[in-house]
């Protein structure tokens, strides 16, 4: 069956809605509109307005109305029309959202996902694109998670509403509309996973390509490209940023020698940063050359004329590839770790 991203989303929130009476959607105009994006399409018609409604635009408010329902028993789901959008809330997320349960010393559990349509590639203006998963990994008490695939969009849409953490869920707004053949029906029959896995999209035996949610797609492309020119890559689908699946990470890279991460967000004190970091750390000894990077750059994002420059592509992932010492000899003390 022929599903979007933004059906995938949108029938995740319906099943969950269906199961349990306390799991609520509200935001911006997700009620009668259907969201900015109609991800909450028809919700509302069919649940009635006290599982999905609208509030006011005050973002701030929103998070903090949750933080309270979900003290009350509720599972809220909240939208954010826009990343950066989501700002104004920055504070009741950190300082309250992340920190509630640990402040209590685990008596009390905020069951919160907070949906944000982040990252390029739709052409959006200022406050409309942004890459902002950095800010919420960085918060202790917060899970992150982004989905790069249909399939992913409903299974962890599932597991993060039924996780008993907040969890700040990044959509890549430009695979909203992207399709794959996902029956449904049969993934709502399927147990909810917890989050925090990992997952090889694409096996491969000489680099790997660690990605998650709008790079996913641009590494797959690039792996496609590279086995033309005889280099078989294989690709990791981070899916949960925090918490982070070190295991199948490290265990691609041991087997292949090679990492390049590839992340949309600026490369500075990144999330990209990390992963090449806990690469180094944990898999050192098996790597063949350095962990490379390939990100957005370390400016705001572009006007829209200009996103395509700033965005990393195909190309730019190809020539991290050829940078890995494929033809020269490797520097000895790489060489030396390899072979360990």
């Amino acid at each position: 069956m022929s599903t979007t991203f933004a059906a995938a989303l949108n029938q995740a929130m319906r099943d969950a809605i269906a199961d349990d009476d306390q799991v609520v959607v509200f935001g911006e105009d997700v009620g009668v509109l259907g969201g900015v994006f109609r991800i909450t399409d028809g919700l509302a018609r069919d649940f009635g307005e006290e599982a999905c409604f609208d509030t006011p635009l005050a973002e701030s408010g929103i998070v903090g109305f949750a933080i309270g329902m979900a003290m009350g028993g509720f599972r809220p789901i909240v939208e954010m029309q826009f990343d950066a959008f989501a700002y104004p809330a920055f504070e009741q997320i950190a300082s309250h959202l992340a920190k509630t349960r640990n402040r209590t010393r685990g008596a009390l559990h905020l069951p919160i996902v907070v949906r944000v349509p982040f990252a390029g590639g739709i052409g959006g203006v200022e406050h409309h694109c942004d890459s902002s998963e950095g800010y919420y990994a960085h918060t202790p008490g917060l899970k992150v998670v982004s989905p790069g695939s249909v399939e992913d969009a409903y299974r962890l849409l599932r597991s993060a509403i039924a996780d008993p953490d907040p969890v700040i869920f990044l959509e890549p707004k430009r695979l909203y509309w992207s399709k794959a053949d996902v029956d449904l029906e049969a993934l709502g029959a399927e147990p909810v996973e917890p989050l925090g896995r990992a997952r090889v999209a694409r096996e491969g035996t000489d680099v790997t390509l660690v990605a998650y949610g709008p790079s996913l797609p641009v590494a797959l492309e690039a792996a496609e490209a590279a086995e033309e020119d005889g280099i078989s890559c294989e690709v990791v689908d981070l899916r949960s940023i925090v918490p982070f699946d070190d295991e199948t990470v490290i265990d691609s890279v041991r087997r292949t020698g090679r990492c390049v991460v590839v992340s949309e967000a600026q490369g500075f004190a990144g999330v990209g940063a990390e992963i090449a970091a806990r690469v180094a750390e944990r898999a050192f000894h098996s790597l063949a050359a350095p962990v490379l990077r390939v990100s957005g750059l370390d400016i705001p994002y572009p006007p829209p004329k200009l996103e395509q420059i700033y965005l990393p592509g195909v190309d730019r992932v190809l020539d991290a590839i050829d940078r890995l010492q494929w033809d020269d000899e490797p520097d000895a003390r790489w060489l030396e770790g390899a072979n360990r």
